[in-house]
């Protein structure tokens, strides 16, 4: 089902707010990595908004979900004071982690590998001939 207009709003006004937040609370970096917000989806009821963050180099991505379930309360908290005058509710947040950095990279180490054999396949057709 395709998004409504109003949650595409409020979707871009959370992700713009939160950003924001991220920064100030000192999450866009975590344990030597980088973290940002690839992607808010709001449900339906905008009772809800679903973040999908794109960590870049960061060891234990467990440990960085572990510490933003932790910090959930004062993350939404301080996303009120941001959007009071915007939202009637402050959607309950919910995060995840978004692969498509690790697919990326996944599909250029398979790419890099095919070219090899290729170059490699090459080499012996011309060491035969």
């Amino acid at each position: 089902m395709e998004e409504s207009k109003r949650q595409k709003q409020v979707a871009r006004l959370v992700h713009d707010e939160m950003n924001e937040i991220f920064q100030k609370e000192g999450l866009t970096m975590f344990e030597g990595g980088m973290v940002s917000i690839a992607k808010v989806i709001v449900t339906p009821d905008l009772l809800e908004a679903r973040f999908y963050l794109s960590l870049f180099q960061v060891p234990d991505t467990a440990k960085f979900l572990q510490v933003i379930k932790e910090q959930k309360s004062v993350i939404r908290h301080a996303l009120g004071i941001k959007v009071k005058n915007q939202l009637r509710r402050v959607p309950d947040l919910q995060f995840f982690l978004d692969d498509t950095l690790d697919y990326v990279f996944k599909m250029e180490a398979i790419f890099k590998q095919i070219e090899e054999e290729k170059i490699a396949r090459e080499a012996a057709k011309k060491k035969e001939g």
